[in-house]
């Protein structure tokens, strides 16, 4: 690197410095800290390194940059706008308000140059640990001798606060397993928290801990600029192990009274101390001015940039007349192409069996990884209990990433996580599993998924307190209800094993990210030439018994829709009608139109409504009413074998048709009573 361009680059850096500051100020709140210690390693990866094509943003070999440390927003807004994406300066002074493209975290929009949703701490290590899954995965499946169509790495800057992070560590020790040398991390380390100096809560050696589980790691001072491009060159020249450059920086750089405290974390720098940061820098520029030599600089390098856009662009083009089949297979993984005639492969079962929804799930993986080739998946060490093993092919390795189950080891945070990279990434779709308690372990991955609107499919099995005999550890409670507050979160629980399939392809059809809620037990698959058909899951909710002015109206969700089958013809041998609304996914129905809505929740107002599902009561108020039946747990549950509890629950037909007979009683009682007032 020659003494201008280490000058320029320097300028750069300043600039970067100095209008994060001034976006943070502007703001009157935000993160100016990590930024202005940022400013010389940002300057060099947008500078020199990165490639990207600001005219063609989703370009399919550009490189991936995920701010992990997502409080640095003001830094990533600022060098976006530098290197020619769509973010104007107007955007950076709209920092952190309404309706701005330049919220307080990066919020994905490939469009504007940010890769994923970032901010709680951890996730966007993670996230690019997933999608350098995707990248190898489909490096394996698409170069060829001669045509590297794929071939560009996977950056991130990671925090103090990211390293610390259970879910980094749990991405971490997967990536080394998987040796994948694409991935280029950044640590930020300045060594402060929000609470002070990392020595209050961080001891251990990070270059040795990393280097234990497999990774490359350099050490640099983050503020050499010449450093910072001969560490990233020489991790790139690794193709058997990711990479962490430890870069030690001081957080709010050249602050006059806040350099290196935790006090210029998370709060602006203030007017005195803006100035103060300028006047050491040698800065004599307008606020929100940007030197126009800086302009030039990356006016060239987008030059450097679009040329070797264009040569790709040519070579592609060169491939996709070589290898004709490969093109076409190319299109449809991108465009995440769905067959439309998938129904007529799905499995069909015989009424009166009992088979756990579980099972039917993997007789319908099956099915979809033959018609699906992009379909991968696996799970966090229960591929044998949530059954999402792809039985015709084989683990993903460190040698050999042509199969398509990922094991990911006792690690749901991180499946959660790496889930996102993956389909942030493209052309894969991904879905992972594990029991529906354990959710809780992913909630922060599933609740930026669902921000992000990722499609990822969750396997989740072992659904109630059926589960069993393994105990209230494991049987989930709350966790509907949790899931079902997410929004854009689509949790679907089919009634039985002939739903499943159908499930499925809403799955993936779907957009949004899918919660699949299956039994660990046997559920009696529904006699469908008495009862609705299976295909109506897919508006959501629907009544699948029904009959002429009901006394009673019964909502039931999965394996509790049999059972409240039961409970409509108990009910019916005693002379009180009733209906069933099998309500398998609250998203779903609630999206279909008022007729449809109005029609299947009746508007019987002299009907008990009477809901029957094994979890928290928590949200059925609005189908049921307060005045309702709620046939449903609000206790933890107990180590006994499924039907015993069942028994000691209460969800049988005999003591759910008493409940309901006693509902009626009280409400005829009381009409009488009411009569004989008015009489008198």
């Amino acid at each position: 690197m020659d003494k201008k361009e280490k000058e320029i680059l320097q300028l750069v850096a300043h600039t970067i410095r100095v209008i994060s500051a001034e976006t943070v100020e502007n703001a009157k709140s935000g993160h100016p800290g990590a930024p202005m210690g940022l400013a010389e390693i940002a300057a060099v990866l947008w500078g020199k390194i990165l490639k990207v094509n600001p005219e063609d943003p989703t370009w399919k070999n550009r490189d991936r940059f995920i701010l992990s440390a997502g409080h640095a927003s003001a830094m990533l807004y600022t060098v976006l706008h530098l290197m020619g994406f769509d973010i104007k300066i107007e955007d950076l002074k709209n920092f952190r308000k309404f309706g701005s493209i330049t919220p307080g975290h990066p919020e994905l929009s490939p469009e504007h140059g940010i890769e994923a949703t970032t901010g709680p701490l951890g996730q966007g290590f993670a996230i690019g640990v997933g999608m350098a899954i995707a990248q190898r995965k489909l490096m394996d499946i698409f170069n060829k001798p001669g045509y590297n169509i794929i071939d560009h790495f996977i950056f991130a800057i990671v925090s103090d606060g990211d390293i610390m992070e259970g879910i980094s560590q749990e991405a971490a020790s997967l990536a080394g397993h998987l040796g994948l040398g694409r991935i280029i991390y950044i640590y930020d380390s300045n060594k402060i928290t929000i609470d002070g100096s990392t020595s209050l809560t961080l001891s251990e050696d990070i270059r040795k801990k990393f280097e234990c589980i497999g990774w490359n790691t350099l050490e640099i001072d983050g503020e050499d600029i010449e450093a910072i491009e001969q560490a990233i060159e020489e991790a790139k020249k690794v193709e058997d192990k990711p990479s962490l450059i430890i870069a030690h920086t001081k957080i709010g750089r050249f602050s006059p009274t806040k350099e290196g405290s935790p006090k210029v974390h998370g709060a602006p720098l203030g007017p005195e101390e803006l100035e103060g940061l300028k006047k050491n820098i040698g800065w004599k520029y307008k606020p929100f001015e940007v030197p126009q030599e800086v302009y030039t600089f990356f006016e060239e390098r987008r030059k450097v940039l679009k040329n070797e856009y264009k040569k790709w662009v040519a070579k592609f083009e060169e491939y996709r007349n070589k290898f004709k089949d490969m093109a076409e297979m190319w299109e449809k993984f991108f465009s995440l192409y769905i067959p439309d005639d998938l129904e007529k492969y799905f499995p069909k079962y015989e009424k009166g069996k009992e088979i756990a929804t579980r099972n039917a799930s993997e007789d319908t993986i099956q099915i979809l990884a033959e018609k699906i080739p992009n379909l991968i998946g696996g799970s966090a060490d229960l591929a044998e209990s949530v059954k999402t093993t792809i039985l015709k092919s084989k683990p993903i390795s460190r040698d050999d990433f042509s199969g398509r189950n990922i094991y990911f080891g006792v690690r749901e945070h991180a499946m959660g996580g790496i889930l996102n990279g993956i389909a942030l990434y493209g052309g894969l779709i991904p879905f992972g599993g594990t029991f529906l308690v354990f959710s809780d372990y992913m909630r922060p991955s599933i609740r930026l998924a669902a921000l992000m609107k990722t499609k990822v499919i969750y396997v989740f099995s072992h659904d109630s307190i059926f589960v069993g005999e393994d105990g209230p550890t494991h049987q989930p409670i709350e966790h509907l209800a949790s899931l079902r507050t997410i929004p854009n979160l689509i949790v679907i629980r089919p009634a039985d094993a002939n739903e499943v399939p159908y499930a499925w392809e809403i799955a993936l059809k779907e957009k949004r990210p899918v919660s699949l809620i299956l039994t660990r037990q046997g559920v009696p698959v529904i006699d469908r030439e008495k009862y609705a058909p299976p295909h109506l899951i897919r508006k959501g909710g629907y009544i699948i018994a029904d009959c002429k002015n009901p006394d009673v109206i019964i909502f039931a969700t999965g394996s509790e829709v049999p059972l409240a089958l039961e409970v409509h013809e108990t009910l019916e041998e005693k002379g009180i009608m009733s209906r069933v609304i099998n309500l398998a996914s609250w998203e779903i129905f609630e999206e279909q139109d008022e007729d449809y809505k109005k029609k299947v929740l009746g508007d019987e107002e002299d009907a008990i409504r009477v809901v029957i599902e094994a979890a928290s009561p928590f949200g059925w108020a609005k189908y049921v009413g307060r005045d309702g039946i709620f046939i449903c747990v609000e206790t933890f549950g107990a180590s006994a074998p499924y039907k015993v509890i069942k028994e000691k629950f209460g969800f049988t037909k005999e003591k759910i048709t008493e409940k309901i007979i006693q509902k009626l009683n009280e409400r005829i009682k009381s009409k009488n009573q009411a009569k004989k007032l008015i009489e008198k």
